[in-house]
Parts: structure tokens; sequence; C-alpha cells
């Protein structure tokens, strides 16, 4: 099998890109792109580091982040798993990327930037939710926006829910083919309870 070496022979199979393709990158939030922003309760966060890339799903019940600026955004780092590979990585490198999704639509809207990851007390208060406080946030100076086209999500059907004829593994299943004599279905049993007393 022969691999690509070079960005020519790329451009020789797939030529130029679209107009509306270039079109669409702006350097900050236009409203159309602040409106589909707003709106998204769930990204997905792109970061780099010593040892190697990460991408973290983020979700909120309001907007996943909030807009300091048309230039800025900042995202709030809710309860999770305590790996922080994303936060690691921003410390270390502050390269970073989001991509946008809305329940239901096929649509993505994506940013490109740089970020920084602060405790400051009055700016997390910021973002005070029934008395809860997130433990940092991540604020992303943006350097591109702009839409993805619709068709992976699209050839994906991926709002039609799963197969019926589709059985997934649970994470105690996964879990306990990492590590032997670990109780999978105990994890599993108990994940509900615990996962409502930790959301946040």
């Amino acid at each position: 099998m022969e691999f690509v070496t070079d960005v020519a022979q790329l451009d020789a199979v797939y030529g130029a890109p679209a107009e509306a393709s270039l079109v669409k990158v702006a350097d900050r939030l236009t409203p159309a792109y602040r409106k589909w922003i707003e709106a998204s309760q769930f990204c997905v966060i792109s970061t780099v580091g010593p040892e190697g890339v990460d991408g973290s799903p983020r979700g909120d019940d309001g907007p996943v982040v909030q807009e300091l600026d048309e230039f800025t955004l900042a995202m709030p780092d809710w309860r999770g798993n305590n790996r922080i590979d994303s936060l690691r990585n921003i410390v270390r490198d502050p390269r970073i990327a989001l991509m946008f999704m809305v329940a239901g639509s096929n649509n993505v809207v994506r940013v490109n930037g740089d970020a920084k990851v602060t405790f400051d007390e009055q700016f997390r208060s910021r973002f005070s939710d029934k008395g809860r406080l997130p433990r940092s946030v991540i604020v992303i100076k943006i350097n591109e926006v702009y839409s993805q086209c619709a068709r992976a999500l699209m050839r994906a059907n991926l709002w039609r829910g799963r197969p019926a004829d589709v059985e997934l593994p649970s994470v105690g299943d996964m879990l306990a083919e990492l590590k032997a004599g670990f109780d999978g279905k105990t994890y599993d049993a108990a994940w509900g309870a615990r996962a409502k007393d930790t959301m946040w």
C-alpha cells in the first residue's frame, strides 16, 4: 500500500475547494455564527500536548459557551473524571478547536483559536448555576469560525437513534476487559445514581 507524502498529491485528486467553503470563514462571531453557538449545548474540543492530541465532549444544560466579545468565548469546566487531559494540554499548548452541534441539525459550526485556563473566582462566578461554580473556565480567543457542511451527519443519519439490532457494550464491560477482576456489572448498576449525585 502506498501513502500520500506530498500535499500536491492531495490537490491533484481533490481539486480546488468550492467557493462557499472559502467564503464561510470569519475571524470573529458574526450574527449568524453567534446565534448558532448560543443554541449549542454540546461541543467537542480538541487540544494538543506533548503526549499527543485529545478530543473531549463538553455539554451543558444551557449554552455550552458564553460570548465575552465577538473575538472571545468562555467555557466553564464542569465536573468530569478529573483526567483533565484538555486542560493539561491547553496550559502547555494553547491551540484549540471546537465543534459545536445542535441536536436535530445536520450542520456544525467550528471554531479554531487559542485558549487559556483560569481559576479566577470573580470570573467563575459569572457561570454560577444554583450555587454551583465550575472549578475553572477555558477562555478561547477566536482565530477563525466557520460552518461545516452537513454531509457527514447526513451520511451517518446521526439523529435517528441507534438501530434496534445494535447492542453496545457498557462502560462496565469495557473496564472489566481492561482490568482482571473489575466488577463491571456493579459499576454499571451504580452509574445512574452516581451520575445524578456528581453531575456538577
